[in-house]
């Protein structure tokens, strides 16, 4: 988050600007260095052993999901996040949904049981069995904490104080991730994390985000009541007046980033749900039918 005269003087804000105009904030910082050094150290002593592990699995993890979470955070679109509301609106769609999907096909948890030494992997499995993390990932509760955030971020006074604080506006970042990594975590089925589920009630999950996401863009595309107003009303008294857009302008077309975005990656999400019920359901009729095979055979 850039202080006051910083955002001041930013120029105005172009497409190009995402990909050229870079930050560098320490707390996304050092969570990238530190979360894909540990995944790449695993990935490494693996290797060393003789084991593999699937490039895909990393190139996810390391590439898109923590990568995702770097350029949400530091590239244009952490520098402009606080300026214009669409922005801040695509930001948070990644943080919420790309990077938690990610990471998941990353299996972090399964290369971390495969790799700690002893002590650290009963501290993990501890974690794992605990109380609070069965509570915390329990589809329901993790389904309506995933979709109440959003309502309650835009529509208290929370996003304000993210706006006024560069503590709050970095944990909310935070928040965007680990609820997304709540509800979405689970429901890939790939970690041996709790609160899996079965592939159809997964699918019912997943379209069940669909019209709240829709609703609550809607909701901001329509809505006559600025969020975040007193912030984004001063910003156009200074020199970046010139050339921001009205400010419930810009709120209306983060509403639709919002429903768009939302439905598109739900729909790519419920995709790969349905391919991987397809797969195992498939792969439970390949081992029905050697066992009934087996049977046959023996009884001959």
């Amino acid at each position: 988050m850039l202080s006051q005269d910083a955002l001041e003087t930013l120029p105005r804000f172009t497409l190009g600007r995402v990909f050229t105009d870079w930050g560098m904030d320490p707390v996304p910082f050092v969570v990238t260095v530190w979360a894909v050094g540990l995944y790449v150290l695993g990935v490494r002593v693996l290797n060393r052993r003789g084991d593999r592990w699937p490039v895909g699995r990393t190139l996810s993890f390391v590439g898109l999901g923590m990568g995702a979470f770097f350029f949400a955070t530091s590239s244009g679109l952490g520098r402009y996040d606080t300026t214009l509301l669409s922005v801040h609106m695509v930001q948070h769609m990644i943080l919420s949904m790309v990077v938690p999907l990610a990471l998941a096909l990353g299996a972090p948890v399964t290369l971390a049981l495969r790799t700690l030494p002893a002590t650290p992997r009963r501290w993990l499995l501890a974690v794992l069995h605990s109380r609070v993390a069965t509570v915390l990932s329990f589809a329901p509760l993790a389904f309506v904490l995933y979709v109440a955030s959003p309502w309650a971020l835009y529509f208290s006074s929370w996003y304000d104080a993210s706006l006024a604080s560069a503590y709050v506006h970095q944990m909310m970042h935070i928040h965007l991730v680990l609820v997304g990594t709540l509800f979405f975590w689970p429901l890939m089925g790939i970690d041996p994390v709790p609160g899996r589920v079965s592939h159809p009630f997964r699918v019912l999950l997943t379209l069940m985000t669909l019209p709240f996401h829709a609703f609550l863009g809607v909701t901001i595309m329509g809505g006559t009541t600025l969020i975040g107003g007193a912030h984004y009303l001063a910003l156009r008294e200074g020199p970046m007046g010139a050339w921001l857009p009205p400010v419930l302008e810009d709120q209306h077309l983060a509403g639709g980033i919002l429903w768009a975005s939302g439905d598109l990656i739900g729909v790519v999400f419920f995709a790969v749900l349905f391919i991987q019920w397809v797969r195992q359901s498939m792969r439970e009729a390949a081992r029905e039918d050697r066992r009934l095979d087996l049977a046959e055979r023996r009884a001959r």
